[in-house]
């Protein structure tokens, strides 16, 4: 089975990278890209990704809101990873209270560790 991506992040360099992280990823495939958090929640209930990789900080709603409201409207069938350049202390107690199932600092965001993080979440271990 492959895994549906959504990549969420309004910097346009690191949408490409990403994007390249998932395409050499066996078992991964991008089906699209959103700069904001509206277009994410717009994109995930369109497109009906397997997993969102969802920065952070955005124009709009945040990463946080709008991974509520993904999950809200998306139930059990989506998973969402938080990505950002924040620090893991920081940021992944924020993951889990907004229902996000990790997060990811982007500067250690890889092949290996979107493996290794599908792996955890998805019970695809």
């Amino acid at each position: 089975m492959t895994v549906r991506v959504l990549i969420v992040d309004d910097q346009e360099p690191f949408r490409l990278a990403a994007r390249m992280v998932v395409d050499v990823t066996d078992g991964f495939e991008v089906v699209g890209e959103a700069e904001t958090g509206e277009d994410s929640v717009t994109m995930a209930a369109e497109l009906k990704p397997d997993l969102v990789l969802m920065d952070v900080n955005l124009p709009g709603i945040n990463g946080l809101d709008a991974t509520r409201q993904i999950l809200a409207a998306g139930g059990d069938s989506v998973i969402v990873l938080l990505l950002s350049t924040y620090e893991e202390e920081e940021y992944a107690p924020r993951a889990a209270e907004c229902g996000a199932a990790a997060y990811i600092p982007k500067a250690v965001f890889g092949p290996d560790r979107l493996e290794s993080a599908w792996a955890e979440v998805s019970g695809a271990a």
